[in-house]
């Protein structure tokens, strides 16, 4: 057993042998004389388990237990009592008292009403939790938040010193998000991963420092696609129900995970058709526009030379929004049909340099720091690089628009195996959910004079590139791009 017991009687050989009892079932017991006592140890930290004396003064133990329901709701309560007063602990369990025990204890008692209070407590909690996480994977259509919420839970719910949940990226088990303590070392919780993805079941596996692991696969559509595996403190035996739990919660996990690959796959299909509608339409708009830009500058000469500064200045802005509409037809039609890429040996760092060099005019009379973390080791890759300083410039505007008058934008590049991974961070105001789940959406923006194109574009542009962009986002705590190009041509 394990979980921690307060135990109030107000004999203390009586707290001295319950207390010797329960500790050797393995439990952390904090035991006390009286009620204040009682009420200053329920404020200081939570318990799994209360043993209340009946007969205790000025508090007996069933005005303790109401006064703990309201500190501690839930915590389930065992009412000892002496043989004469048997009618009173009948009593205590109608007002709301788990169960009751008589005096002297028997001890194969005591550990079975210990135990199914204890498992009781154990399971309304769990499924509180799973209630709690369900809403959480339901409501977010972000993987990155559905991975967090399921890490974040499950370390939780099993009580684990860490939890990690891996996914199978060509052929790879990856960490892609974990909650509790960092591991000394990946290798043991990735082969508990592994066990479970080739077994297709839940897998309890013990490492060569006695820690014990276990892993349940993420079945989607039949096969694996990852494990959620959690890693128990030293000298910690997990039981059945602790399996059981994991298999639970990664159960819930799969099915958020494939309706948010479902959804992202409604969403790109919807989205290309909605690409080539625009372009068409773009397409159709294009001569017109052009027409009414060479009416734009012929009425704007005639004006100046009748000399009507007036009408002038109106001319000049009627050609500056047909020019506005001439570069979103432009984007919507290089939308709709992405050109070739003409691949050329590429600098990522120079090209992300030159990119912050046309963004200095942003940064005139604003405190913002601009970080630069490249390291040595990236190779030059062949890549287009037209089209990515479109995705990088894109890019460095978002994170600096999302600022104020002050802040700091990072921009980092590293090299691992076969990839350059660049990152874009500012500290600025965020995205909530829904703005992250259609980061990507055509014509979807938050800007007040924004066309929805760009991040629409820039996906197009690295997916072509054979590559992925990722984002991380939470309301109030900046944003955080990630895009993975690959070093070899595919």
């Amino acid at each position: 057993m394990k979980g921690r017991v307060l135990v109030v009687d107000d004999d203390p050989g009586i707290r001295e042998v319950l207390g010797m009892r329960l500790e050797a079932m393995g439990l952390q017991v904090t035991a006390v004389g009286g009620s204040r006592e009682a009420l200053a140890a329920m404020d200081a930290g939570g318990f799994d388990l209360a043993l209340f004396d009946l007969r205790m003064e000025p508090m007996d133990g069933i005005a303790l237990m109401e006064a703990a329901r309201e500190r501690l709701p839930g915590l389930p309560v065992l009412i000892t009592t002496a043989h004469g007063s048997i009618e009173d602990a009948v009593a205590a369990i109608q007002r709301g008292a788990f169960d009751y025990l008589t005096k002297p204890f028997n001890l194969e008692e005591l550990r079975a009403r210990v135990g199914r209070a204890l498992s009781e407590r154990r399971w309304a909690r769990d499924r509180g939790r799973l209630k709690v996480v369900g809403e959480t994977l339901a409501s977010s259509g972000v993987m990155e938040r559905i991975l967090d919420a399921v890490a974040q839970a499950t370390v939780e719910a099993t009580e684990a010193e860490r939890s990690v949940v891996f996914l199978l990226e060509r052929d790879q088990l990856i960490p892609m998000a974990s909650a509790g303590t960092q591991p000394k070392a990946w290798e043991p919780l990735q082969a508990a991963a592994q066990a479970a993805v080739e077994k297709g079941v839940p897998t309890m596996l013990t490492g060569t420092d006695g820690r014990v692991a276990l892993a349940a696969p993420l079945v989607v559509r039949g096969g694996p696609m990852g494990a959620l595996v959690v890693e128990c403190p030293e000298r910690v035996s997990p039981t059945p129900e602790d399996l059981e739990l994991l298999a639970l919660f990664s159960f819930q996990a799969a099915v958020a995970l494939k309706n948010a690959h479902e959804l992202s796959q409604l969403r790109s299909g919807a989205l290309a058709a909605l690409g080539r509608m625009a372009a068409q339409v773009a397409h159709e708009l294009k001569n017109p526009l052009g027409g009414l830009k060479l009416y734009a500058r012929h009425l704007e000469k005639r004006l100046v030379a009748v000399q009507d500064p007036e009408l002038g200045e109106l001319a000049q802005k009627i050609g500056r929004a047909i020019d506005h509409l001439s570069d979103l037809v432009t984007e919507i039609t290089a939308f709709g049909r992405p050109s070739e890429l003409k691949r050329e040996p590429v600098n990522v760092a120079q090209l992300l340099d030159d990119c912050l060099s046309l963004a200095q005019d942003r940064l005139a009379g604003r405190r913002i720091r601009v970080e630069r973390q490249y390291a040595a080791d990236v190779p030059v890759a062949p890549l287009d690089p037209r089209e990515l300083r479109k995705v990088f410039m894109n890019l460095v505007l978002n994170g600096l628009d999302a600022m104020g008058d002050e802040g700091t934008l990072t921009v980092a590049v590293t090299h691992q195996s076969d990839e350059i991974q660049v990152t874009i961070e500012d500290t600025g105001c965020g995205m909530s959910d829904e703005t992250l789940s259609r980061a990507f959406d055509l014509f979807f923006t938050t800007k007040p004079h924004g066309t929805g194109l760009g991040m629409a574009i820039a996906r197009s542009v690295v997916d072509l590139h054979g590559g992925q962009i990722q984002i991380d986002s939470r309301l109030g705590q900046g944003t955080h791009v990630r895009v993975l190009l690959p070093v070899r041509q595919p």
